[in-house]
């Protein structure tokens, strides 16, 4: 179990700036634009997680879809008809962005049948962890066990708005998914999942194991095989697997069959 120790945080972290004006953005990072960054922003970057690809669902597991600000309204009505059973939709980054489409598209996928989870895309560098968690939970990010609502996400990737690692060391790193992965479930009752790419968790965190126990790994790899997983973690809850195919937005597969991912949102 996670301490629910609070963390001591730099001062220079606690900010609420919009999305990419702090610093400039890394080489090979596209422009985030007014909807900020978003789930597998940052894949491609390196070689070790594939390029971004088009790809139909995978063979087993149950067929989802991932989406922002960037994909706008979306047909939900098709996406259900092609195919995809749930979503995970951005809500917040940092904390001082929420999306315009998140309405729409959150209570959307409901509308049609779909399970539907909130992600927030973090900015260690900008807020706490305990601000940013209660600013994803207060702007629609929240979790009810209603077998409807996926865990809250947070989506901790590539800065793309600077240094990799968002100018932090590994234990700071860790304190911080800490102090939102502690917050979260302290408001909610549930511990968040965590969007993340192996390179980068292991990379920022030091190869940090202790997460596995508590929070679903939503894993993005955008390749033919999901390779190594990161530190802590035995097998995902999600694959993130491609950035576009036969539903709008990011295609993921659930690992395991309807079943398993309704009791999933319990």
């Amino acid at each position: 179990m996670l301490s629910h120790g609070l963390v001591t945080l730099l001062s220079a972290a606690v900010l609420t700036t919009v999305p990419g004006t702090a610093a400039a953005r890394p080489a090979n990072h596209p422009d985030p634009g007014r909807e900020g960054a978003w789930a597998g922003y940052s894949i491609g970057r390196s070689a070790t997680e594939g390029v971004p690809r088009s790809a139909a669902p995978r063979a087993g597991g149950v067929a989802g879809m991932d989406v922002s600000g960037h994909q706008g309204a979306v047909d939900w009505a098709k996406a259900w008809a092609d195919g995809a059973r749930f979503s995970y939709v951005k809500a917040t980054e940092g904390t001082g962005f929420i999306s315009d489409s998140f309405g729409q598209q959150y209570d959307g996928a409901a509308s049609v049948g779909m399970d539907r989870g909130a992600y927030h895309f973090a900015l260690p560098d900008r807020a706490s962890g305990a601000a940013q968690a209660n600013y994803f939970i207060d702007h629609g990010g929240g979790w009810l066990p209603d077998g409807r609502t996926l865990p809250g996400a947070l989506d901790i990737e590539d800065n793309p708005y600077g240094e990799m690692c968002y100018g932090m060391a590994p234990q700071q790193m860790s304190d911080w998914i800490a102090e939102f992965s502690n917050t979260y479930e302290l408001r909610t009752g549930r511990y968040p999942a965590i969007y993340t790419t192996t390179r980068w968790w292991d990379r920022c965190t030091g190869a940090n194991p202790d997460f596995g126990a508590n929070n679903p790994l939503w894993l993005a790899r955008f390749a033919p095989e999901m390779g190594p997983l990161p530190a802590g973690w035995d097998f995902q809850a999600i694959w993130q697997f491609a950035n576009s195919g036969i539903f709008p937005g990011d295609q993921n597969s659930f690992n395991g069959d309807a079943a398993q991912l309704e009791r999933f949102t319990l």
